[in-house]
């Protein structure tokens, strides 16, 4: 059985820092693509970054150069460093997990707001 769960979440001011965690009982992450997306009020979940299992990363164009996909093997965990945070990252964020016959694993979600 796979559960991701996320961490890391808060509230923080314009410019600030997070990093958002995603552990895993069932999923090795290093043996497939995870990747974290983020849903606002009234919106669509959108993707924020990927992370294959050979390491290759993928960033959305609205947090490439601010935002860090990255993974601890030993620990078996994926994060995601938030940096220079905006009004407009506000959202709950979701860890996903895609497995090799494209069985995907959502967590729960933790919430991230920007505001002063």
């Amino acid at each position: 059985q796979v559960q991701l769960v996320e961490s890391g979440g808060g509230l923080v001011q314009p410019g600030g820092s997070l990093r958002l965690s995603c552990a895993s009982s069932g999923v090795v992450f290093s043996l497939v693509t995870t990747g974290w997306y983020r849903q606002a009020p009234g919106k669509q979940r959108e993707l924020v970054a990927t992370l294959t299992s050979a390491g290759g990363t993928f960033h959305a164009d609205s947090v490439k150069g601010r935002f860090t996909i990255s993974r601890d093997n030993a620990k078996n965990m994926v994060y995601l460093q938030m940096n220079s945070l905006k009004f407009e990252d506000t959202a709950v964020y979701y860890c996903k997990a895609t497995d090799r016959i494209s069985r995907n694993y959502w967590g729960q979600g933790t919430q991230v707001t920007v505001s002063s």
